[in-house]
C-alpha cells in the first residue's frame, strides 16, 4: 500500500473510480419548479378517474393476453370522453413484464392507442402497495360476493419486495416498460408507487412483511432511480395520502416521496374541510398539485364538495373507479368486515357509470364536465 502515498497515483485512482461511476446527467434530474409548472401549464387541468375495465378483477386480469378486452375498454374510455375528462389513472404491474414483455408493451401501445382516440392521457402506475400480498400470475379468482376490490394484487408481492436479488428484476421492468415510452406524448406521467407505505391492516394484515416499511423506505428512491435513468420526457411522482404531511412529521417514505417528484400528488377521502386544508399544505412545495385518489360518497367526499374546490386551487382531480365491474369499488371499505351479499349499500362508494353507460348521477357528471371550464 506505500504506493497509495503518491499524491499523484492516488489522483489517478480515484479520477478512474469516479469515471466508472454513473452520472446523473442533468435530463435525469428532478423537474424543476419553473419546469414542472411550465408542463402543468400545457397540459392543462386534469379530471379523470383511476381505471380498470369493468371485466376485470384487477391488474393482472386487465393486461393479461387472454384476458385483454380491447372491445371494453375502448367503450368505457368512450364514456369517459362523453363527460370530459381527459386522464385516466392505470395500474401496471412488474409480473406483467417478467411473464411477456413483448406482449405487454404491445397490450400498452393498443390501450394507449384507444386512449389517444378518446383525448385521454393516463398517468401509468407501476407499483403499488395496496390490497393482496401474494400476487400470482394466470386466471384470477373471481369476485369475492359484497366485498370491495377483493381482487386488487400489490407489486412488487411480498416475496419479490424482501428478496434483494429480485430488484435487478424489479429494475429491468421499470426501466423497460418506461424506457419503451420515455418519449410518448400520449402519456401524461408516471406514478412510480402508489401507498407505498399502506399495511393493509383490515384485509390483509396478518399476510404483510412485518416489516414491510423498512423494505420500502429502502426500495423506494431507488425506484425514483431507476424511472429516471430511462430519460422519460413525461414527469413522475408518486402520492402522499397519509398522516398530516406538516415537516415535521413527515416519514422517510413520504420525505422520498415529496422531495423527489416532479409535480405532487396525494389521496383524500376525507371531508371537503380536510381536502382544502390538504392542499393548501402541499402548496408550500410550489409544484402543481394533482390529487390521483378521491371521492367516496359514504365518507363525505364527493363530487358536489370536492370538484369545486380543487377547481378553486387548479387541482387535478382523478378519483376512484369509473365503472362499477368487477373490482365492486361501488361497495365500502367496510365491506372487508360486513360483505354486503343480502342487500346493496345506500349509496355507492366509488365509481361514476354503471355497467351499461347510465351514469350513477347526472349531476355528478354534470359537474365533471364543468370542472375543466374557466
Amino acid at each position: 500500500m506505500k504506493f497509495l502515498r503518491s499524491g499523484k497515483l492516488l489522483f489517478l485512482l480515484l479520477s478512474m473510480l469516479c469515471s466508472s461511476l454513473p452520472v446523473l446527467a442533468q435530463d435525469e434530474k428532478r423537474w424543476t419548479e419553473e419546469q414542472v409548472n411550465s408542463w402543468y401549464q400545457k397540459v392543462g387541468r386534469q379530471v379523470g378517474s383511476n381505471y380498470v375495465p369493468a371485466s376485470a378483477v384487477n391488474q393482472l386480469e386487465m393486461w393479461q393476453g387472454s384476458t385483454f378486452d380491447e372491445p371494453q375498454i375502448d367503450k368505457e374510455l368512450a364514456w369517459a370522453e362523453s363527460i370530459g375528462m381527459n386522464t385516466m389513472r392505470v395500474f401496471l404491474h412488474d409480473l406483467l413484464w417478467k411473464q411477456d414483455q413483448s406482449g405487454f408493451k404491445n397490450r400498452i401501445e393498443a390501450f394507449l392507442k384507444i386512449a389517444d382516440k378518446h383525448h385521454i392521457k393516463p398517468i401509468f402506475v407501476l407499483f403499488d402497495s395496496c390490497w393482496d400480498p401474494h400476487p400470482v400470475l394466470g386466471p384470477q379468482h373471481p369476485p369475492i360476493p359484497g366485498v370491495h376490490n377483493s381482487g386488487w394484487v400489490q407489486s412488487p408481492g411480498a416475496l419479490a419486495l424482501s428478496d434483494e436479488k429480485e430488484y435487478s428484476r424489479l429494475q429491468e421492468y421499470v426501466v423497460g416498460v418506461i424506457g419503451a415510452f420515455a418519449n410518448d406524448q400520449r402519456i401524461l406521467a408516471w406514478d412510480v408507487w402508489n401507498e407505498p407505505n399502506n399495511g393493509n391492516p383490515e384485509a390483509y394484515g396478518r399476510a404483510e412483511l412485518k416489516n414491510k416499511q423498512a423494505f420500502v423506505a429502502k426500495l423506494l428512491p431507488q425506484v425514483f432511480d431507476w424511472a429516471r435513468s430511462a430519460n422519460p420526457s413525461q414527469p413522475l411522482t408518486s402520492g402522499v395520502w397519509d398522516g398530516d404531511w406538516s415537516p415535521q412529521n413527515l416519514s422517510a417514505i413520504q420525505n422520498t416521496q415529496l422531495d423527489r417528484s416532479d409535480f405532487i400528488s396525494f389521496h383524500n377521502y376525507g371531508w371537503p374541510e380536510d381536502f382544502e386544508k390538504r392542499v393548501v399544505t402541499l402548496q408550500r412545495y410550489h409544484r402543481p398539485l394533482i390529487c390521483t385518489e378521491y371521492m367516496a360518497r359514504g365518507a363525505g367526499n364527493t363530487f358536489d364538495t370536492i370538484l369545486p374546490i380543487a377547481k378553486t386551487y387548479n387541482v387535478g382531480a382523478i378519483n376512484w373507479g369509473l365503472v362499477a365491474g368487477k373490482t365492486q369499488t361501488f361497495l365500502p371499505w367496510d365491506s372487508w368486515a360486513k360483505p354486503y351479499v343480502l342487500m346493496p349499500p345506500t349509496i355507492w362508494f366509488h365509481d361514476v357509470f354503471n355497467a351499461d353507460g347510465r351514469p350513477y348521477r347526472e349531476q355528478e357528471v354534470k359537474l365533471i364536465r364543468q370542472f375543466r371550464s374557466n
